[in-house]
Order: structure tokens, then C-alpha cells, then sequence
């Protein structure tokens, strides 16, 4: 069957995809593999090696069954488990398209997705994606290797938008079921629906989860710009209105301070870190300070 004029061709996918590897492979070389291994931490620490003591090891260090055979202190070694597996959770839901400049939300979240997702791979983590909307839509679980996650990516370019109520805390009790070992798990998405509040501080409890938050300036202010159109992405619902009347901006700011508010609040809550991602800001300033601020806190 011929794709439709408003799907990609798997030519376009593919070179797509191309693109954001090149972009990403460059930033993870030059700014971020470091970064990205001291802020996400392995499962722990495994045994390594028995050796000789060693002035200035650590007394509690010593391993006195061997001590004890060879008639000279030996200490245990140990070092720490760097794999990790890392989830992607993506919300391609249909207020995704919207975006007022260079890129759409969905856009922007790929972008942001790709970037993490090559520094895992530099790591030698396992990655893995959850696709969702109003439900789950796509579970590719996590491996190992490039060729993986080249998948993952051709997955999240050629998303479609879904219509319709979005459900982030269905992907999250997705989440739950199927990933039982601690993960990092990086949940993409706007935020725009309800009820993911209990899931999310749920997924928290035995995993490591970040919220990457993305945004358009246009959904915190409107312009002046008289009557338009606008149409809800998820519903199809439109309605004309006049941007000129001051009283209706001032009210659509309110609530999206409003709205702004019990976000981060919500994820204060849970306990749960923020990576603020904007369509009209470089994506690379935000994960820098997100990078230093982890990096404070395990200091």
C-alpha cells in the first residue's frame, strides 16, 4: 500500500534519521559522554579482585579468610556496574505537531531522545522505547549496540501523531509490568494530560526517572495578532477567537502559569528531576545545566 502524501517516504525516514545521527554522535563526542557517565550510576558495586594489602588501603577492606591462608593481608577489590538500562518513554500524541518555531514539540523530542539515547550507547547501556498516546502504542525492549538503537530512532522518526486524550500514566503502569530491574527511565512528553501523578511516583520507587518536559512559548502567551482559528490537536475541536481583546491573553497566560505550576510541583512531589526542553531555546544549554545540577547533588 502507497503511503499517504502526509507520511514520510522510507527514504525520508531514512535520511532523517541520517541527520539526527550525525548531529547527535557529534554533540555525544564532544560535550557528553563524560557527563552522561557521572550523573546515571550503575546497579552498584560488583567484587573485582583479591590482592596483597597495600599501605593506605582501607583496614575494613581486608578479606581475612584469605589473610588467613596465605599468612599476609589481602583486601578485596571491588568496581563499580556501569551497565544500565535505559527506557525511553515518548509521548506521540497530536499536540506533538504543534510548535511556533523551527520545530515542532515531537521534533524537539526526538532530537533530545537521540542525543541521550547515542550517550547510552557510547556507555554500552541497553536501550529500550516506549511509544504512547492514549495508550501504549509501541514496546521495543531494551538491547545493546548501534544497529539497536538506529531502530529505536527510525521508530521515533517515523511516529505519527495520535488524536486524542493523552494517557502518560498508562505508558507509566506499562512501565512498571514490563521492567521490573532498576532502570533510568527518561519520560518525554508536554504533560498536558491528567492522573500520571500516582503512576509516576510508583515508577520512581524502583527507578530512576527523569521528566523531560517540552514546551512552546506559544502555549505560555498568545500574540496580538486578531481573530484566528485555533485548533485543539487531540480533539479537533475548533474555535474562533480574537487575539487583539487583551482580557482573553491575560486569562490564557494565567492558566498556563497555573498549569506550569502544578507541574513542577507534581514532579517536586514524586521526587522526580525536570529537564525543561523548549522549541525556541538550544536543547544543549538545558541538558548542561541539567547535567550539573545531578552532578551538585552527588557531590
Amino acid at each position: 500500500m502507497a503511503a499517504s502524501s502526509n507520511e514520510p517516504s522510507v527514504a525520508e525516514i531514512v535520511q532523517k534519521v541520517r541527520r539526527i545521527q550525525i548531529v547527535a554522535s557529534r554533540a555525544v563526542d564532544d560535550l557528553f559522554a563524560g557527563e552522561y557517565h557521572s550523573v546515571f550510576r550503575g546497579r552498584g558495586m560488583e567484587f573485582d579482585e583479591v590482592r596483597e594489602y597495600q599501605p593506605g588501603d582501607e583496614v575494613r577492606t581486608i578479606d581475612w579468610n584469605v589473610t588467613a591462608r596465605n599468612g599476609a593481608p589481602f583486601v578485596k577489590r571491588y568496581r563499580e556496574e556501569r551497565e544500565l538500562t535505559v527506557l525511553f518513554v515518548v509521548d506521540v500524541s497530536a499536540s506533538g505537531v504543534f510548535g511556533s518555531k523551527d520545530r515542532s514539540k515531537l521534533e524537539l523530542a526526538v532530537e533530545v531522545a537521540a542525543l541521550l539515547m547515542f550517550s547510552a550507547l557510547k556507555n554500552n547501556d541497553k536501550v529500550g522505547l516506549i511509544l504512547f498516546a492514549g495508550d501504549v502504542l509501541r514496546y521495543l525492549p531494551p538491547r545493546k549496540g548501534k544497529a539497536s538503537v538506529l531502530r529505536l530512532l527510525r521508530e521515533l522518526v517515523a511516529a505519527r501523531p495520535v488524536a486524542g486524550e493523552t494517557r502518560v500514566d498508562a505508558a507509566l503502569e506499562f512501565l512498571t509490568r514490563v521492567q521490573r530491574r532498576k532502570a533510568v527511565v527518561f519520560l518525554v512528553s508536554d504533560f498536558l494530560g491528567d492522573g500520571w501523578e500516582r503512576p509516576l511516583r510508583i515508577a520512581r520507587a524502583r527507578h530512576d526517572v527523569v521528566a523531560i518536559t517540552v514546551d512552546d512559548p506559544r502555549e505560555r502567551a498568545l500574540p496580538d495578532v486578531g481573530f484566528v482559528t485555533l485548533e485543539d490537536a487531540e480533539t479537533g475541536e475548533r474555535v474562533e477567537v480574537d487575539l487583539s481583546h487583551r482580557g482573553l491573553r491575560t486569562a490564557f497566560e494565567r492558566r498556563a502559569r497555573e498549569r506550569e505550576r502544578r507541574l513542577e510541583e507534581a514532579l517536586r512531589r514524586t521526587g522526580v528531576d525536570r529537564l525543561p526542553v523548549r522549541t525556541d531555546e538550544p536543547y544543549l544549554k538545558s541538558l548542561h545545566r541539567f547535567f550539573r545540577m545531578r552532578e551538585r547533588r552527588m557531590r
